[in-house]
């Protein structure tokens, strides 16, 4: 969606730490791979949330990478609309993300994820024990992209992305 990209901002929460390090150390990889710059801003409260959006207001980066975890999930308001406000195209975990007008978002499909602890559930209550539940990582994964904010940030849509996009809200 952003052809002409060099440099990419990272939102971390240091209070998600494991998440935080997992998620930077993927951009960091993905971002060598293409060419591209990094620029990391860390925030665990609100208040740094606003700040680390007055920095990048200030030198404006050409796309943003929010973090996944519990505390931007619970912020997907307050994200989507400081990114647009800013003009900054911004991608983030959750689908309610793009939901409450972000740009897009790819996660794990929270639908598998409940079927699957439905599945856990029902054998435990059979009797199974915990401990001897395998675990099961995602293999389905959403991309999820909001039409509007796209042309709002004068962003085109490939007609190659919108065919891989799960889902496209207008």
């Amino acid at each position: 969606m952003v052809p002409a990209i060099k440099r990419v901002a990272v939102l971390l929460n240091p209070a998600e730490p494991t998440i935080a390090a997992a998620n930077r150390r993927d951009v960091e990889i993905a971002a060598d791979g293409m060419g591209l710059q990094t620029w990391v801003f860390n925030a665990s409260t609100i208040a740094e949330i606003d700040a680390a959006f007055a920095a990048l207001a200030g030198d404006r980066p050409d796309a943003l990478f929010i973090s996944s975890g519990p505390f931007f999930a619970s912020r997907s308001v307050q994200l989507a609309h400081l990114a647009t406000r800013h003009g900054i195209p911004a991608i983030g975990g959750p689908r309610r993300y793009p939901e409450v007008g972000g740009l897009m978002s790819y996660a794990a499909s929270l639908t598998e994820a409940h079927r699957h602890a439905g599945i856990y559930v029902g054998r435990i209550l059979k009797g199974a024990r915990p401990a001897d539940l395998p675990v099961v990582q995602s293999s389905k994964f959403e991309l999820v992209i909001n039409a509007s904010t796209a042309r709002m940030l004068g962003l085109g849509m490939s007609p190659a992305l919108m065919a891989i996009a799960d889902e496209v809200i207008e």
